[in-house]
């Protein structure tokens, strides 16, 4: 046990100190850019994977990032507050829409499909709600924050080196990934195991199933509202066709899905893959084929539920596990649920 975990650290400070390493050793600006994002989003993945391993599907994410994208835009903008106390207001404000969504959802025990579409609806009503106050929010076209000085400010939460934002993305990548452990490690994944079995079963035996769901989902919330206030300081714009509506809460479930959001590190391997296939697809078609990215998502999105419903990393611990085990079948998801998943 000791030496297993002995391996276990070894592996972890190996694998911080390469991703350490790129702000030093000279990456190129374009590659630095695309693991800014690739560890933003991996974060939202993970944000969101936190619900959905438990059975609570929602197709609504895009409005919690919405929601902390435009309000650390529109505070600066309208109101000169720094993206500091933005950032936080987003999140109160994303935690509080969801929990007026969830709490008569969840009272009313509105379940699977039925819980699926409304979120869907939610996160389409807040697209088309940043759209109507095009006055404010830019509409389609978008929102850009105002610059402050030269580009790099504190106060401002702006840096014109990519370095810097690397850095802030690899924080905040680490505490999704920390908060991941925390809940699969806390006494409350076991009750949220069983109210993924059977809502009933487990209300019988003392566990109350609104709170247990809305403190999943509350928590959920706030990491993705934090990932789009994170990302839209990041890119100083803000559109909501990339951070609200159908189109985005589909990705990051495809992300989530494919990678695997049954382990901490599966929703990273998901943003490796969305992030990486959209920049080959823009470099090979440019905008010559509108909305391909999104097609090829969803085909892989069915061959990734039929043969891997597990998700790629998922899949291939499953496998290792099988070859250490002589062959013996892996657990199922559920049970996957029911064992920490490191």
């Amino acid at each position: 046990m000791r030496a297993g975990a002995a391996r276990s650290r070894a592996v972890w400070a190996a694998g911080l100190l390469l991703l350490a390493l790129p702000p030093f050793v000279g990456v190129p600006q374009y590659f630095m850019h695309i693991g800014v994002l690739v560890l933003i989003w991996a974060f939202v993945y993970t944000a969101w994977a936190m619900m959905g391993r438990f059975g609570l599907v929602s197709l609504g994410h895009g409005a919690f990032m919405g929601i902390g994208a435009y309000t650390v835009a529109l505070l600066w903008n309208f109101f000169g507050i720094t993206p500091w106390l933005g950032i936080p207001a987003g999140v109160v404000l994303a935690v509080l829409l969801a929990m007026a969504v969830g709490y008569p959802c969840f009272r009313f025990r509105i379940v699977g499909h039925y819980f699926a579409l409304v979120t869907l609806a939610l996160g389409e009503i807040v697209r088309l709600t940043i759209v109507a106050l095009r006055d404010h929010t830019g509409g389609s076209l978008g929102l850009t924050p105002t610059r402050y000085g030269e580009g790099t400010s504190l106060y401002a939460f702006q840096f014109a080196d990519k370095e810097v934002f690397y850095g802030i993305a690899l924080i905040l990548w680490l505490t999704g990934i920390v908060v991941w452990r925390l809940v699969d490690r806390g006494m409350a994944r076991y009750a949220l195991v069983a109210l993924g079995e059977d809502e009933a079963a487990a209300a019988s035996l003392g566990i109350h199933v609104t709170a247990q769901k809305l403190r999943i989902t509350a928590l959920s919330a706030a990491l993705t509202a934090l990932g789009g206030g994170i990302y839209t300081q990041y890119l100083v714009y803000v559109n909501p066709n990339t951070v609200a509506g159908v189109a985005v809460s589909l990705q990051i479930v495809f992300a989530a899905i494919a990678g695997g959001m049954f382990t901490a590190f599966g929703p990273t391997v998901g943003a490796l893959i969305t992030i990486i296939l959209a920049e080959g697809l823009r470099i090979a078609f440019g905008a010559e084929i509108i909305g391909l990215d999104t097609t090829i998502y969803g085909l892989l999105l069915i061959l990734f539920i039929i043969f891997l419903p597990k998700g790629i990393l998922g899949g291939l611990l499953d496998l290792w596990a099988r070859r250490g085990a002589g062959g013996s079948p892996g657990p199922t998801p559920r049970q996957a649920q029911a064992k920490p998943a490191g």
